[in-house]
């Protein structure tokens, strides 16, 4: 296989391509060449899903069924789809032989589509629902599942409700479905055994597929762009203007989207999607379910990786206080070797981490869930969906005979790094969990942060907002009486399984 041709499917059909710029997005390719305007450019920075298309791959292993997914075209590298199927909106009418679709009608009859710009986003975010339900053998979704697939997308004139409602009548009509057994042949003949390796006016593109390689190129090129889902450095590009002149994409190193059990807990790795490891984090610690619902959008999800995140050294990622609170480690990894930091330890300064040029981050490291351990994580955001947080919190302890043993305490969003709370756990070691303990650690917060001003949030409402997520906590944990978690939150339960807008 040529080594300089990206080659996808698209809409059924292959297509070898050439004579592009490594950061060229797939929305750009789509409309420019290839004449398909259906997908749309609103906000061109992953948040609006106008330009949402749904791509589907094989697992590592050929005989499961392909899986679907929606994505943003706007921040999504061409490049980083060798191999893969591209599905747009424009191809939903030749499933239906012709006719509209049972999504698009469904949109069509309960008014859901008004000017029309955004529709072809929420038409491909409720198709890959529709593929995904009849494939669990289900042909139906409730509301609350609804507003979750659809939590990355955004409508300024129709409403929601008519939306939904489409999402709710689509199963109705007879089903068109993909023929997964053609989709997987299609794209088993895609699948190249060499490296994607391709240059175009100074910007080069190389997607190694093995851990050494990796390493071998990280080495040669300190200075290149790592690049994973692109949610972030598709921004670089499209908002920053910024041009990239080597990237290597950890994607296509299957050892670094690995998931897998690690010393009686789990190694998730860095190229693991964001959706692939929250599931797994989920599975261990259900309590972990609000925050993976409300981190980013099912599109970002789906792209960006955990270990990007982590990587990004933001001072309000999402991921960190909780993995911090969990006494999570990230392995780091270079030619040279191998080391194992904790992961709060990774952060040194604002976007300065322990991290040498040569070096790529592995994994992320969770240790096995300790029987006494209570946890929980909550983020508060200007918007329920889709939006990044103005403080997020991760807490654990445990609690033995009713004495705290282990607080570990971190928050997004107060510093300049995500950052544990080592005042307010000194300040509950060896105490009995009670009001008396609760009082001290929240005075204790009061010196282990000195938060900014900022659009998202004020100093003062950081810190009032940490303080209590601290008491809800308590509320939630405490060992006389402890409220159920629907009595401390905002939000209906249904609404929080779903998305609630």
């Amino acid at each position: 296989m040529d080594s300089q041709t990206i080659r996808i499917l698209l809409d059924g059909e292959a297509v070898s391509i050439t004579g592009l710029a490594p950061t060229t997005s797939l929305l750009a390719w789509l409309r420019g060449a290839r004449g398909l305007v259906g997908t749309k450019e609103g906000c061109n920075e992953g948040d609006c899903g106008a330009c949402t298309v749904v791509v589907g791959e094989l697992a590592d292993d050929p005989r499961d069924v392909p899986r679907l997914y929606p994505v943003n075209a706007c921040i999504r590298f061409l490049a980083t789809l060798d191999g893969k199927a591209v599905f747009t909106v424009e191809h939903l009418r030749s499933l239906a032989g012709g006719a509209l679709h049972p999504v698009q009608q469904a949109m069509v009859d309960c008014h859901g589509s008004q000017c029309g710009f955004c529709t072809p986003g929420f038409t491909m975010s409720l198709w890959a629902l529709y593929e995904d339900r009849h494939a669990q053998g289900e042909a139906a979704a409730d509301p609350a599942r609804i507003r979750s697939a659809l939590a990355g997308n955004l409508c300024r004139c129709t409403g929601y409700r008519p939306i939904v409602e489409a999402g709710e009548r689509m199963f109705d009509a007879p089903s068109r479905l993909l023929d997964r057994d053609r989709l997987r042949t299609a794209v088993l003949a895609l699948r190249r055994d060499d490296t994607l390796d391709f240059s175009h006016e100074g910007g080069r593109f190389v997607a190694p597929r093995s851990v050494d390689e990796l390493l071998a190129l990280r080495s040669r090129h300190p200075a290149a762009t790592l690049l994973a889902g692109g949610t972030d450095i598709g921004l670089w590009v499209n908002k920053g203007l910024r041009r990239l002149d080597t990237l290597i994409h950890t994607g296509e190193v299957a050892a670094l989207r690995a998931i897998v059990p690690h010393a009686g807990g789990l190694r998730i790795g860095a190229a693991a999607s964001l959706t692939a490891a929250f599931d797994a984090l989920v599975r261990l610690h259900p309590e972990l379910a609000e925050l993976r619902e409300r981190f980013a959008s099912p599109p970002v999800r789906n792209a960006g990786t955990l270990g990007g995140n982590v990587a990004n050294g933001s001072p309000i990622g999402d991921s960190m206080p909780a993995l911090i609170a969990l006494g999570a480690r990230v392995v780091l990894a270079s030619v040279r070797g191998r080391r194992s930091l904790a992961l709060e330890d990774f952060y040194l300064d604002y976007m300065k981490k322990d991290l040498a040029a040569d070096e790529i981050v592995e994994a992320i490291e969770l240790p096995p869930p300790a029987p006494a351990r209570r946890l929980r994580s909550w983020k508060l955001a200007k918007r329920f969906d889709s939006d990044i947080s103005a403080v997020c919190a991760g807490f654990a302890l445990e609690l033995r005979a009713g004495r705290i043993h282990a607080p570990r305490i971190a928050f997004g969003g107060m510093a300049a790094t995500p950052r544990r709370a080592t005042a307010t756990e000194a300040a509950l070691a060896g105490r009995p969990w009670d009001e008396a303990a609760l009082a001290a650690a929240q005075c204790a917060l009061e010196h282990d942060f000195a938060p900014l001003d900022d659009l998202r949030a004020s100093a003062g409402y950081r810190r009032r907002a940490a303080a209590g997520l601290l008491a809800r906590f308590f509320l939630e944990t405490r060992p006389d009486a402890p409220l159920a978690a629907a009595q401390t939150r905002a939000f209906a339960a249904e609404d929080l399984a779903g998305g609630g807008r």
